[in-house]
């Protein structure tokens, strides 16, 4: 008898583990002969490590961006699928109705459940990964204010620019929707503009879900040209400018859009 049999046992985990690692190897191994792209490799290394990647929905030219710079700030593991508008009518793909029964972005799905709306996301968002960042202190007035802008932004402040857009493509007479829409669009815009006197961020002395929520606003009247009958609004957007997570979701979204050459 050549000794105890716990020698020879054999561990099954440890096979188990290895025979994973050598799947994943030879799956990079491919990647990187069909040169896949970089995103493809790390999905399949964070796979293996057992991280859930947040996945984000995206839609080209939308408000979708807002959510690819918060994941920026967050500094979370995620990964973007793109879609894209119809070319004709600028609408969402029927394919979107396949995550969220309303067919729109943004959505994200995280740790098997999907989240809609983009002030749910971002509120999710920081709440679970945020560790204090981008969020003022709990149960303090910033907070109501802070919760206050995130709402306001799809709310009110999205509504006249609607409007303005729909009547734009409707190129009908209206008896009542463009002087409403011109009328709220300016009371809106001025309330923005003057709660922007002397700041740099909306609430508080840094950046919070706020200003991440209220950038397509900001955006929206920079494509119009419309932002420079509100000085403070330019100011606050020359500032966002200089943050390199909101530059970089720009760049996303430009890459992630099959209209931008």
């Amino acid at each position: 008898m050549c000794g105890s049999g716990d020698r020879f046992k054999i561990n099954y985990d440890k096979i188990k583990a290895a025979w994973i690692s050598a799947i994943v190897y030879m799956r990079l191994f491919a990647c990187y002969r069909d040169e896949m792209p970089y995103d493809t490799m790390h999905t399949l290394l964070l796979e293996f490590e057992g991280i859930v990647m947040i996945t984000l929905h995206h839609l080209n030219r939308s408000r979708s961006q807002r959510i690819i710079w918060l994941l920026e700030e967050l500094g979370v593991e995620y990964k973007i699928k793109a879609y894209q508008r119809d070319s004709v009518t600028s609408l969402a793909p029927d394919s979107l109705k396949a995550v969220h029964p309303l067919g729109k972005s943004p959505v994200i799905e995280d740790n098997g459940m999907v989240v809609a709306e983009s002030g749910a996301i971002t509120e999710y968002l920081i709440a679970t990964y945020g560790n204090g960042k981008i969020a003022a202190p709990k149960d303090s007035a910033e907070a109501v204010q802070v919760s206050q802008w995130i709402h306001f932004a799809e709310s009110s402040a999205m509504l006249p620019l609607l409007l303005k857009l729909f009547i734009m493509r409707d190129g009908g007479d209206m008896n009542f929707l463009p002087a409403y829409a011109n009328s709220e669009l300016a009371k809106i815009l001025g309330y923005f503009n003057a709660c922007l006197d002397g700041k740099i961020f909306l609430v508080g002395d840094t950046l919070t879900g706020t200003d991440i929520m209220m950038s397509f606003i900001v955006q929206s009247l920079q494509n119009s040209g419309m932002i420079k009958a509100f000085p403070n609004i330019e100011r606050y957007s020359e500032n966002l400018e200089t943050i390199p997570a909101y530059n970089k979701a720009k760049a996303l979204e430009a890459e992630h859009d099959a209209t931008v050459a």
